[in-house]
Order: structure tokens, then C-alpha cells, then sequence
């Protein structure tokens, strides 16, 4: 008898082990977005966005832990202005010939409560990695009804980040910011 609910028990224990693992979640591309705004002489804000992105997140509900890994194709950069474009991928900024992805990669989720608050890593850009936290403006799990019901996790965040940690330092003399917004939309689908 004793043996039984030993074996009862630890059956127990493994199911719920099991059940409280992380899931992964692959990053769905026409879902996230990773932009980044910078001021312009104070007279506008110049944006832009990396329209090729991918990556994956594991995360465990119950533990309120997980990981994220999101890669972003610097050659995909997009204005709306090609001229743009090109400069923002040349030597002088991204020089995305050189360094042709950037890379955030978080192993801490913060919570307050069931909210998510941030997620703290270290973003890789031109060969230097610095951390940056990102702020949790909203987020939320459901299940999507155009997925046959598959769960998708995702939130906005966003960041303030001094450029030139990654030697990105193009305007400074000419009085450009060194602050740039990090601004990105993610939604991810349950594997």
C-alpha cells in the first residue's frame, strides 16, 4: 500500500513537472514588428522598421520565467525612403555588409503579480552586445481562432537605448540624439 501512493505520488509530481515546463513559441513574422524612432534636430522624428525578423520564445506560465531569442535582418531595414534605406545599411550606421543581423536574446521576464512588467537580455548589434531591458506595455496569451484555436502569446515593449554602446554614432557632432526608441510588437505561436 505504501509503495502505491509512493508511486501514485511521485507519478503526481512528474505530471505536474511536465505540465509546468516551459512551451516554445515561434515568432509569427506578419505579427511582430521591431521598430526604432529617433529625433531629427528636434524638428521631427525619423523612423524606421526591419521588416525581416525571426526567433522564438519559451515560456512557462506558471513559473512566470522564460527566454526569448529574436534575430533582425539589417538588410531588411525600411524608411519608406530608399535613399534612406541604403544609408541606414552602409558603414556610416548599421553597416549591415559587415553585420548583416542583430540579435536580442532575454532569459528574464519580470513580473508584478500575473503582469508582465519587462524583459531584461542583451541586444548584439555590429559585433557589440550591451544589455537592454524592455518595458511590458501590455500582454496577454490566447487562443487564435484563425490557428485552429493554437495558443499565441504576445505584448508590446519598448526601450530607450544610447546608440553609440554599439558604436553606432553616426550625426553626433552634427547634434543627432544619441537616444533611440526601441519600439517592438510580438506575438508568438504556441510549437
Amino acid at each position: 500500500m505504501r509503495s502505491t501512493l509512493f508511486a501514485l505520488a511521485a507519478a503526481s509530481l512528474f505530471a505536474t513537472a511536465v505540465q509546468a515546463a516551459p512551451a516554445t513559441y515561434a515568432i509569427d513574422p506578419t505579427h511582430t514588428f521591431a521598430t526604432f524612432e529617433i529625433d531629427h534636430f528636434g524638428a521631427s522624428t525619423n523612423r524606421a522598421r526591419f521588416d525581416k525578423k525571426s526567433g522564438n520564445v519559451q515560456f512557462d506560465k506558471a513559473g512566470k520565467t522564460g527566454k526569448v531569442d529574436i534575430e533582425l535582418d539589417m538588410t531588411s531595414v525600411n524608411s519608406g525612403t530608399a535613399a534612406f534605406n541604403k544609408h541606414l545599411q552602409s558603414a556610416d550606421i548599421f553597416d549591415a555588409e559587415k553585420f548583416p543581423s542583430a540579435k536580442f536574446v532575454s532569459d528574464k521576464f519580470v513580473f508584478d503579480g500575473d503582469k508582465l512588467k519587462e524583459v531584461s537580455g542583451h541586444l548584439t548589434l555590429k559585433g557589440k552586445t550591451a544589455p537592454v531591458t524592455l518595458k511590458a506595455n501590455k500582454f496577454t496569451c490566447y487562443e487564435s481562432p484563425m490557428l485552429q484555436k493554437r495558443e499565441v502569446c504576445g505584448g508590446d515593449f519598448e526601450a530607450s537605448i544610447d546608440r553609440t554602446q554599439w558604436g553606432v554614432d553616426y550625426g553626433i557632432p552634427y547634434g543627432f540624439s544619441k537616444q533611440v526608441r526601441l519600439v517592438m510588437q510580438i506575438e508568438a505561436v504556441k510549437q
